[in-house]
């Protein structure tokens, strides 16, 4: 029998694939290593495909169990009262651009980028989205004054979430 080396896949391994998956135009990427399973995807519904048992794990039984990352949260772990946000007449939902975790401060401690009331202008930071410490700012993209924060900081969001909601002025 031949010897099999093992493979070692490091966190920035994983970090330069979600970077090249995010510049892609690709809608799902999966893959396994040594037992380890990452699947990323930019699908919506993602988080209820995945909890399906793959059609070959149930035909291969002797098959080891792998570590599961997935891009998409599961349902008990995204903002669900932000995901079904109604919005007013007239208002603007500043939405997530990518799933990640929402900070509403540049760094712990640090005043928040926006608070309920502020006016804000389309290059106005209202918060970030981290990924595997990688930081994505969001701007608001239009003119208003901030109505509500749907997300409390640290909470896990999807692609889309309503994160906040602006007032035109």
């Amino acid at each position: 029998m031949g010897r099999r080396e093992t493979v070692t896949i490091s966190h920035d391994d994983i970090r330069n694939l979600l970077r090249l998956f995010d510049k892609s135009d690709w809608t799902e990427m999966r893959l396994e290593v040594d037992g380890l399973k990452l699947v990323v995807s930019n699908d919506p519904n993602f988080a209820a495909q995945a909890a399906a048992p793959a059609p070959d794990a149930a035909s291969s039984p002797a098959a080891p169990a792998a570590a599961t990352t997935k891009a998409a949260p599961a349902p008990d772990t995204a903002a669900p009262a932000a995901a079904n946000v109604a919005l007013k007449e007239g208002q603007i939902a500043v939405k997530a651009p990518n799933l990640g975790t929402f900070w509403k401060q540049p760094k712990p401690g640090a005043p928040a980028y926006v608070q309920v009331g502020d006016v804000v202008d389309e290059d106005t930071t209202v918060c970030l989205i981290e990924v595997m410490k990688l930081f994505t700012p969001v701007k608001a993209q239009a003119k208003g004054r901030v109505a509500a924060i749907c997300v409390e900081d640290g909470t896990m969001v999807e692609y889309d979430t309503v994160l906040v909601i602006l007032d035109p002025v």
